[in-house]
């Protein structure tokens, strides 16, 4: 027979214990032969032992998390009690086959719900429900091979990057689809596809456009929801992106220490300097004492939630077509490597967590350095080197 322990079995106690290695068996204080075996994967598996005329049994209940607690336990009474009879088991019910619509929604429920912020999560939602699940939703999992995957990013040729996002995200699911132990482990059928070769867009305002830009926001001004001009002005002046400036609250504006407090960036909270040109646009936004938040909504205590709608027609009156939103950003990103400073100090200001992320700008970079190196070359050429010189070097020299 199990021994009793202390613990009760509840939801809350099952989901603090762990195993480091191997797994362990926990029995419950008050059901003698109620159990709940611990595996160091996490998986957490309800269980009963007794003893009837037939010698001992052991029976697996189901999955903590998928069975209720309070279910387990009464699923043991009634199988210990039939154990102790000598009496046929409870069958267990059909499990029902896993399709690839079941695998996804466990994923945004159970990984994507807890571990990703809302944009991430609108992103993924997207995919799925445009592509993946049309395609395969009513296949079961585990009939999902190499060939459903590749016809699938086959199809999606005329969009690269949507193609390799379909993929990557299918990828995912399959791998913690593994970790769960709903398929076999290491079964990924997007494992080894080759992806399509794609190229970062890389669109950087000139002068002349930064310009235009500033004019056609000053022509929409009377005729554009303000709070949304605001928030474009903090765009290009901060480099910051739009989900940072959109889920920004007037708490999160620190005059007193010259900053703006980005509690949800992407990569974490992080800090934004406030210089002039900022404190000027925030000091132009109304301020309602019923809204805490900065880019205000149309309705009553609500904030703008997409930009859009108002970017097209300001990009349309500056002749900037093709210049998306998040180009404001490389742009910022251009022009303080134009003003002389570093990938490090650039990656800092806009909020990277990896290096490699700011890296994309080093062919900028480099394109100041050789404007640089001309003007300091001409500037001490005009000393040392005479322009006859120069020529004679050229033309006859040897």
């Amino acid at each position: 027979m199990p021994r009793r322990s202390e613990l009760k079995i509840t939801k809350r106690t099952v989901d603090a214990l762990n195993v480091e290695a191997g797994d362990a068996l926990f029995w419950d204080r008050e059901l003698a032969g109620f159990g709940v075996r611990v595996h160091a994967t996490g998986r957490k598996v309800y269980v009963v032992q007794s003893r009837g005329p037939g010698g001992p049994k052991r029976v697996t209940l189901g999955r903590h998390g998928e069975m209720p607690a309070d279910e387990a336990r009464r699923r043991a009474a009634l199988v210990i009690d039939r154990i102790k009879r000598g009496e046929d088991l409870e069958p267990r019910p059909p499990v029902a086959e896993l399709t690839v619509a079941g695998l996804a929604e466990r994923f945004m429920r159970v990984h994507v719900g807890v571990h990703c912020k809302p944009g991430t999560a609108a992103g993924y939602r997207s995919v799925l429900e445009g592509h993946i699940l049309p395609a395969l939703g009513g296949m079961p999992a585990a009939a999902v091979g190499r060939g459903e995957v590749s016809a699938l990013h086959h199809r999606l040729r005329s969009t690269p990057i949507r193609a390799n996002a379909a993929v990557d995200l299918l990828s995912e699911m399959f791998s913690l689809a593994g970790a769960w132990e709903l398929t076999p482990p290491g079964r990924n059928p997007c494992r080894g596809l080759r992806r399509y070769r794609t190229r970062p867009r890389e669109r950087f305002l000139s002068d002349e456009e930064f310009r235009r830009l500033g004019r056609a926001l000053k022509d929409a001004e009377g005729t554009t929801w303000p709070p949304a001009l605001a928030a474009i002005r903090l765009l290009i002046l901060t480099g910051c992106r739009r989900g940072e400036i959109l889920g920004l609250r007037w708490e999160d504006v620190d005059r007193t220490a010259g900053e703006l407090r980005l509690r949800d960036a992407k990569t974490g909270p992080r800090m934004v300097p406030l210089t002039t040109p900022v404190l000027e646009v925030l000091d132009g936004i109304p301020r309602s004492p019923e809204n805490p938040w900065v880019i205000a909504g149309q309705k009553a205590g609500s904030r703008l939630s997409n930009l859009y709608h108002y970017w097209e027609p300001i990009r349309a009156r500056a002749g900037l077509g093709d210049v998306r939103i998040h180009d404001l950003r490389h742009s910022y990103a251009s022009r303080a490597l134009a003003l002389g400073e570093g990938l490090p100090a650039i990656g800092r200001l806009l909020g990277h967590s990896k290096v490699s992320t700011t890296t994309r700008y080093a062919h900028l970079m480099r394109d100041a350095e050789k404007t640089a190196a001309a003007r300091v070359g001409e500037s001490i050429g005009a000393h040392i080197v005479s322009r006859k010189d120069i020529k004679g070097g050229v033309n006859g020299g040897g």
